[in-house]
């Protein structure tokens, strides 16, 4: 397989899709859907306790992608750890041929399964960005040497469909100050708004990659709109999902349509399958883009 830091180099087209650890030790069923998904995605995400919910670590999980020949993107959340353990393992990460690395906040524990868990969040994602930069020139966060530097290429990720759109891009701009590389966006459902966005960051000259989330129902539709900042499912999609008798089929087509519309304005696609994983290869075939 072709790096997925090499194709965003050279202007590829790229996929990416997510991956969830288990909560236990067998990392068979992920493998599997790696493995199946080989040939239509560049990239995996490997999720860090995902919601809030404690599973197997995503390190582990990336180690063993990249023991399969495959390319995981290791989500650093500032969540659970401090700047110590933070740093120790995105040391642990380049050490074990995990070369992308994606930082962000990550769920806020109340929302998961052990809700009287203490948040952390020692460092801010700004602070965790330029970490893990400082760390591949050789120092660490308080500029204490190493005795070898990691390779990370390292991302962020941002909401294109912000309430307050101006902030959220000088938030970008920060982000890139500080380390950030290429952007993963949360779920795209208006093309125009993308596009819009698209316009206002082209200057900054980085790799937006698209966030696509297939609809599996309306009434989780009707959830993102109501609790998930960003993101705005419109009604003919809600409409065309409820009156679907093959919802697998209406979902396949509405977010290959989706993709055709943004692929002008965006690096690529970052498929958000929640379970759904075996539809990835028909949804990127009728999107023209595999």
């Amino acid at each position: 397989m072709t790096k997925f830091s090499t194709k965003l180099n050279q202007g590829e087209f790229v996929i990416t899709t997510e991956l969830t650890p288990p909560k236990g030790t067998d990392l068979g069923t992920l493998l599997k859907t790696a493995g199946d998904l080989k040939n239509h995605v560049d990239a995996f995400n490997v999720t860090d306790s995902h919601n809030a919910r404690m599973s197997l670590s995503p390190l582990a999980a990336a180690s063993a992608l990249v023991q399969a020949g495959l390319d995981p993107i290791l989500q650093m959340t500032t969540r659970d750890r401090n700047r110590i353990a933070l740093q120790s393992d995105m040391l642990g990460a380049g050490y074990l041929g995990v070369e992308n690395l994606v930082c962000m906040g990550g769920d806020p524990p109340h929302l998961g399964d052990h809700p009287d868990a203490k948040p952390v969040f020692d460092f801010s994602t700004l602070e965790l960005l330029d970490a893990a930069s400082k760390l591949t020139t050789g120092v660490d966060s308080t500029g204490n040497k190493l005795n070898a530097s990691p390779v990370f290429n390292i991302g962020a990720v941002v909401n294109p469909g912000a309430d307050n759109l101006d902030k959220e891009i000088e938030r970008l701009k920060e982000k890139i100050d500080n380390g950030a590389r290429f952007f993963q966006t949360q779920a795209i459902f208006d093309k125009h708004a993308f596009e819009d966005f698209c316009n206002r960051v082209a200057s900054f000259n980085l790799p937006m990659i698209a966030g696509i989330l297939p609809v599996k129902s309306a009434k989780m539709a009707a959830h993102m709109n109501s609790n998930v900042p960003g993101i705005n499912v419109p009604d003919d999609i809600i409409a065309k999902i409820s009156s679907s008798d093959q919802v697998k089929i209406t979902s396949t087509e509405i977010s290959a349509a989706i993709i055709r519309d943004i692929s002008p304005y965006c690096a690529g696609v970052h498929l958000m399958a929640i379970g759904w994983e075996a539809l990835i290869p028909a949804i990127l075939e009728q999107a023209g883009v595999r």
